[in-house]
């Protein structure tokens, strides 16, 4: 185990010992800590964090804070981070919120640039990228291989699905659906994030029908109850068009359009 001399580790914190601790670092006693994880300088981990394996964490990020909510009151809850990801530098990561479910959870391979943002309660699944300054408020859903872009942020209780891609700036209040590219300030849907689908293996025919599903459900002049039922018979049986179904009727929020 490498700890540097300069770092304050509590006593009952629990670190693999293959991780390294840098100088001026500070671990908590509820904190654990995976096998290769490295921990940059002047970095604070608190609270009842679990971190796993190989996650490089740079310097001066704040990790397992007390959420920034006026309901909580110092209540045990939780934040989980997964495998292999990167954590920049000045980055936040909250714990949970009783009233959320208490658990702040994410996945792995995800890469959150400079002073991003993860609020209380919120589920981050694998792959994404947070660029400089993105911001979820508490109780968001990201989904897989998402971009977040630079100084965008988004609205408490707000889904975002999987593939989809927020321009810079973008300030998402609706749930933005799979395969989506959403921008604006109060955003709109400015197409299917097609070059975020190739990189990820789709096939031709798999981009067409996502295609042909955003024009029918977001293009067209249907209602969208009516589209969602017209797009269920044509194409329902497949994967990626039952996924894309599945978000839209049962969003809480409403869709972005």
């Amino acid at each position: 185990m490498s700890i540097h001399p300069t770092a304050i580790v509590a006593p009952g914190a629990q670190i693999h010992e293959t991780a390294e601790i840098g100088p001026y670092a500070i671990i908590g006693k509820d904190v654990k800590i995976g096998a290769g994880t490295t921990v940059g300088s002047h970095t604070v981990i608190e609270g009842d964090t679990t971190i796993g394996q190989k996650n490089r964490i740079f310097h001066h990020a704040s990790i397992g804070a007390p959420p920034q909510d006026l309901k909580f009151h110092g209540e045990h809850t939780r934040l989980v981070i997964g495998d292999e990801n990167q954590i920049r530098e000045f980055t936040t990561l909250h714990l949970g919120t009783e009233g959320g479910g208490g658990l702040t959870r994410i996945g792995n391979k995800n890469l959150f640039m400079a002073y991003a943002h993860v609020a209380h309660d919120c589920i981050v699944g694998n792959g994404n990228v947070f660029a400089n300054s993105a911001t979820l408020a508490g109780h968001v859903e990201i989904g897989d291989f998402c971009t977040i872009g630079g100084l965008a942020a988004v609205h408490q209780f707000t889904r975002i699905g999987k593939h989809a891609f927020l321009a810079g700036g973008t300030m998402a209040v609706m749930d933005v659906p799979p395969y989506c590219i959403a921008q604006g300030d109060r955003a709109e849907l400015a197409g299917p994030n097609a070059v975020g689908l190739k990189r990820h293996g789709y096939t031709d025919e798999q981009q067409a029908r996502i295609k042909d599903a955003y024009r029918l459900l977001f293009r067209s002049k249907m209602g969208l109850n009516e589209a969602i039922s017209q797009l269920q018979a044509e194409m329902g049986q497949h994967s990626e068009i039952a996924l894309l179904l599945e978000f839209v009727t049962t969003s809480k929020r409403g869709i972005t359009r």
